[in-house]
C-alpha cells in the first residue's frame, strides 16, 4: 500500500462576524447553529447530538457530530463516548465540534483493479489482485494500494451474508471453477467482477461502515505492522502504519476515535527510533481525537508519553501534566499500561 500524507489546515476558534451575505450561506448558518449549541455547554458537561434518522445519498456524508443514528456495525470503541467529566473549556469544545463539523464532507471512494500477479509456493498457487483505492471529487494524494486473493474476497462475502443477508440479496459473487483459474480469460473476468463487487458493497451504507468491510481493506496490513512492532522492527512497522493510516481515515471519517490506536502505534515507533518531534506530532493528532473521550483506554498512556516528549522537546508540558493530575484525582487508582504496552497488545492472534 502506498499513501502520501496531506496536511490539514487548522482554523481559529473565534466566532466569525455576521452579515446578511454570510447568513444566506448554508455552510455558515450550519456552523453558527453548531457553535451556538456548543456555547450552551458548561465546561464540565458535554452532550452528544440527538440521534435522528436521515436519508443520505449514495455518496456518504459522514460525521461523528451529525444527527444520524449509528448502525450496529459502526466501528466504535466501547469507551469512546463523549465523557461527561470532560474538563474542556467552552472555547475548547467549540473548537472540537468545529473540527468535527469540518469532517462532514462528501466522501466517495473509487475502487480499481488494474493488474494481478500469480504467486507460487511449495504446495499452493494463487492470484493476487491489486486494488487501488482513491477518493473521487478532488485530487487524492492518499491513493492506497493493497493486494487480496480470491479466498479473501470469498471470506468477506460469507461474513457479510451473516449480518446483511437482505442487503446482499442481489449481490453476485464470482464462482469458483475447477479448472482454468489461472487463465488470462478467467483472471480478467474476475478483475472486473471484483471491481464491481467492491463498488456495490461501498454503495450500501450499512456495509461500508461495518467492521467486516473495513477489516477486509486494512486488517492484513495492520496485523503485519503490529507484528513488526512486537518484534522490534520499528522502521518496517512505521513504514506500513504510515501507508495504512490514510485509508483508515477515509474509511472511518465519521468515527475519528477509531484510528487512535494506529496513531499511537506510529507515535511509539517514532519514539523508539529516537524521532521525538515526529512522535510528538502524531501523539498530538491522537490526543486531539481524545479530547472529549478521557475514559478511552489510550488517553492516560498517551498523555504520559506526550508529557515525556514535550519535556524532551522543550515544549509546554505543564498543561499536559495538569490534565493528568486532574484525571487521577477523579479516578480510583487502577493499573495503567504504558503506550507501548497497549500497542503491542493490538492484533494479537
Amino acid at each position: 500500500m502506498q499513501t502520501a500524507k496531506c496536511a490539514t489546515a487548522e482554523t481559529s476558534s473565534e466566532l466569525p462576524s455576521g452579515s446578511f451575505a454570510m447568513d444566506q450561506d448554508p455552510h455558515y448558518t450550519a456552523e453558527r447553529e453548531l457553535l451556538e449549541a456548543v456555547s450552551r455547554i458548561t465546561p464540565f458537561s458535554a452532550t452528544t447530538p440527538p440521534d435522528e434518522e436521515q436519508n443520505q445519498p449514495k455518496a456518504e456524508i459522514s460525521c461523528q457530530a451529525s444527527k444520524e443514528k449509528p448502525e450496529k456495525d459502526d466501528v466504535q470503541d466501547s469507551n469512546a463516548s463523549l465523557s461527561s467529566n470532560s474538563s474542556m473549556t467552552t472555547k475548547e469544545l467549540q473548537e472540537y465540534w468545529r473540527n468535527e463539523k469540518r469532517q462532514c464532507r462528501q466522501v466517495k471512494l473509487l475502487f480499481e483493479i488494474p493488474s494481478t500477479r500469480i504467486v507460487e509456493h511449495h504446495l499452493s498457487k494463487y492470484v493476487l489482485y491489486k486494488i487501488i483505492i482513491l477518493q473521487t471529487g478532488s485530487f487524492d494524494c492518499n491513493k492506497s494500494v493493497i493486494e487480496r486473493r480470491y479466498s479473501d474476497f470469498e471470506k468477506l462475502h460469507r461474513s457479510l451474508l451473516e449480518d446483511f443477508s437482505e442487503e446482499m440479496e442481489d449481490v453476485t459473487f464470482p464462482k469458483k471453477t475447477l479448472t482454468g483459474n489461472f487463465t488470462e480469460e478467467i483472471i480478467n473476468e474476475r478483475k472486473l467482477a471484483f471491481k464491481d463487487y467492491l463498488r456495490l458493497l461501498y454503495s450500501m451504507k450499512y456495509i461500508r461502515r461495518s467492521k467486516k468491510f473495513i477489516d477486509f481493506l486494512t486488517r492484513p496490513e495492520l496485523e503485519e505492522a503490529y507484528g513488526c512492532l512486537r518484534g522490534g522492527q520499528y522502521t518496517k512497522a512505521l513504514e506500513i502504519l504510515l501507508e495504512v493510516i490514510g485509508l483508515q481515515e477515509r474509511l472511518t471519517r465519521g468515527n475519528p476515535v477509531s484510528i487512535v490506536p494506529t496513531l499511537c502505534a506510529i507515535t511509539v515507533c517514532h519514539k523508539d527510533l529516537e524521532n521525538p518531534a515526529s512522535a510528538f506530532e502524531y501523539g498530538e493528532k491522537a490526543l486531539l481525537r481524545l479530547r472529549v473521550h478521557t475514559s478511552h483506554r489510550y488517553y492516560i498512556p498517551l498523555l504520559e508519553t506526550m508529557i515525556t516528549l514535550a519535556y524532551e522537546l522543550g515544549k509546554d508540558f505543564l498543561s499536559l501534566q495538569e490534565k493528568l493530575e486532574e484525571w487521577k484525582a477523579k479516578k480510583h487508582p487502577i493499573k495503567i499500561f504504558t503506550l507501548k504496552e497497549l500497542a503491542v497488545r493490538e492484533y494479537v492472534q
